[in-house]
């Protein structure tokens, strides 16, 4: 006999009490007969109608929005973007929450996750439980910084621009992104009329008045001629292949870090606040502390910014190999490493590559995976290799504190970590943690 289909929960309305934040940008709560609740909109130790978005009778969890606030958390401001909140633009979490409310949630997301999947405490992992905003972007509640310097615009059926609805394809246009850098704002994407394209990606480079815009027309569509109100590069995806083409001027922009220029192709990856390189940069080297003539590893290495870093600091004795996946990355980064005579980039994964160079040995390790993170069997190589001294940068805390494990599994404990938000206004953190070798004995 079939199963009667289960009865779906959206646009149900709950009143519940608001529990603490989880990872993903919402807070946890339960409906009275103890279902758990998804939250977006809402605050911990708030009161709130709870609309379900997703989910269904007898469902693990529901996905939910707080469409009213019946007692409010001290923390919570109107959000100052006008295309913000249940419904609307997916692409900020936390506009109601004062900033500093946001890095406290952050910290506790990160927090958790350590405990959860690592059995860290803070203290067990050199961290005093603080996120640290970027340079500039301590603002007062009701300010928000303009960081992003890459943003994809979706395009709506007329031809609108605009940003995609949480966990939908539905656009919310908007004539104005808050978040959006001052050379992204300043193109003027929102006000032009993009019909036949299906998305505009706009970049706005650090340290060069670079800017470019990556078309992805719909099948069939033609290139709208591209005016736009400061210059710019244009590029098209294939419909076909997904590759990138070049159309009109540059087919890079150049962005500045570490006292370097890079260049970074089109749909190649960088750090997406102005300041987040810098930062990351001065973070893993005031870890690291390289030493003349060392040996180290950059492992998915992207245009080369660790490793030219490295290099930078190990003088002509020392020796650094990156590792990248992405063809056009690596084309990027043997160009922007060219004056090192000693350091090598390499095209493959980290997990396919590092076992065939037959290296045993290294000083140092950075790790910069991408957000899935580098997994049991890369660690368990890299803790082999008897690095002093690794640095791991992590964009998810789930996938940080999964590996910390497994580096702890294989005889390194972590010596410092730092959190910074980059990525204000999002539940998005970057985080850095420092290991090394638990003595022998310890």
């Amino acid at each position: 006999m079939q199963a009667e289909p289960k009865k779906s929960l959206v646009g149900v309305d709950f009143e519940v009490e608001v529990g603490p934040v989880a990872h993903g940008g919402h807070c946890i709560a339960r409906t009275a007969d103890g279902q758990v609740l998804f939250v977006r909109h809402a605050l911990p130790g708030e009161r709130v109608v709870a609309r379900v978005t997703e989910g269904e009778e007898g469902a693990r969890f529901l996905r939910a929005d707080a469409v009213s606030v019946l007692e409010a958390s001290k923390d919570r401001i109107e959000a100052p973007c006008p295309f913000a909140g249940p419904g609307r633009c997916g692409g900020c979490d936390w506009q109601h929450a004062k900033p500093g409310a946001q890095r406290r949630l952050k910290g506790e997301v990160v927090a958790e996750q350590l405990q959860r999947l690592a059995g860290l405490t803070p203290e067990e992992a050199g961290w005093d439980g603080t996120v640290m905003p970027a340079e500039g972007d301590k603002l007062p509640a009701g300010e928000v910084p303009a960081w992003r310097t890459r943003v994809q615009y979706a395009v709506d059926a007329d031809g609108n621009a605009g940003l995609r609805r949480h966990r939908s394809h539905e656009v919310e246009v908007i004539d104005h992104c808050m978040i959006a850098a001052p050379g992204v704002s300043e193109l003027g994407i929102e006000a032009r009329d993009w019909s036949g394209m299906a998305s505009v990606d706009a970049i706005a480079a650090t340290g060069s008045q670079d800017r470019m815009v990556i078309l992805e027309p719909r099948p069939g569509a033609r290139l709208p001629l591209v005016e736009l109100d400061k210059p710019v590069s244009v590029m098209r995806v294939d419909e076909k292949d997904g590759g990138i083409h070049r159309v009109h001027g540059r087919a890079f922009v150049r962005e500045r870090a570490d006292g370097r220029t890079h260049r970074v192709g089109s749909g190649g990856f960088w750090q997406v606040h102005p300041m987040a390189a810098d930062t990351l940069v001065k973070a893993v080297m005031q870890g690291l502390l390289p030493r003349k003539g060392e040996m180290a590893l950059d492992l998915y290495c992207g245009v080369g910014l660790f490793a030219g870093a490295l290099a930078d600091r190990l003088g002509d004795k020392g020796a650094v190999l990156g590792i990248e996946s992405g063809k056009r990355a690596v084309e990027d980064a043997r160009h922007n490493l060219a004056d090192f005579d000693r350091v090598r980039i390499e095209q493959g994964k980290v997990e396919s590559v590092l076992p065939r160079t037959g290296i045993t040995e290294v000083d140092l390790i950075v790790l910069d995976p991408p957000r899935a993170g580098a997994g049991r069997k890369t660690v368990e190589h890299l803790a082999g290799l008897g690095a002093r001294r690794i640095a791991y940068v992590a964009c998810d805390p789930a996938a940080l504190a999964r590996d910390l494990g497994y580096f702890r599994d294989g005889g390194y404990r972590v010596r410092t970590l730092r959190v910074f938000d980059l990525f204000p206004m999002t539940h998005h953190v970057e985080c850095v943690a420092i290991l090394e070798p638990v003595a022998k004995g310890a």
